[in-house]
């Protein structure tokens, strides 16, 4: 009896001691200086193909962490930029899959419905593995496919950084 009330009690111990793990969350994020290495990487890669560019760099929650903004983009640029990120890491997706989502189905449609988003090309998330630590949004390269190009190239720049 006493055997089976230790084991009883062991037992509870551990589910207690779990319930308690989960109450506190580790997760990766976007670093101030990570950030800003992919940002310059972005507008860089943009230039060497003649598009002037915001670049807009968020942490995991969709909060800005840098930006920059090429030469002669044009004032369009920031908030285009900005909302792509913040849309991306939002969704955890890239912003031309849900675009394509929100043309090809009606129920994803009302998804441009959402405050701060901006279901446009040009927004990918950054990750680590599996997991979102931020996004990269791009605006001002003559399609949303090139600012993705863009963005990709920037994030490639880090990947190293990105284990």
């Amino acid at each position: 009896m006493k055997t089976t009330f230790k084991i009883a009690a062991l037992a509870l111990s551990c589910i207690a001691m779990a319930t308690q793990a989960q109450a506190v969350r580790t997760e990766k994020n976007m670093s101030l200086e990570l950030a800003n290495q992919i940002a310059s990487a972005t507008v860089a890669a943009c230039a060497a193909g003649g598009y002037n560019v915001g670049v807009a760099v968020v942490d995991r929650a969709g909060v800005l962490r840098a930006f920059q903004r090429a030469d002669n983009a044009g004032p369009h640029t920031v908030g285009a930029a900005q909302g792509k990120a913040y849309t991306s890491a939002s969704a955890k997706n890239n912003t031309t899959t849900m675009l394509e989502n929100v043309q090809k189905n009606p129920g994803a449609a009302t998804l441009v419905n959402i405050p701060g988003f901006l279901v446009l090309g040009g927004g990918v998330p950054v990750k680590v593995g599996n997991e979102v630590i931020g996004a990269v949004g791009v605006g001002g390269a003559p399609g949303g496919h090139l600012d993705e190009q863009c963005a990709n190239a920037g994030i490639d720049k880090v990947k190293e950084l990105l284990k």
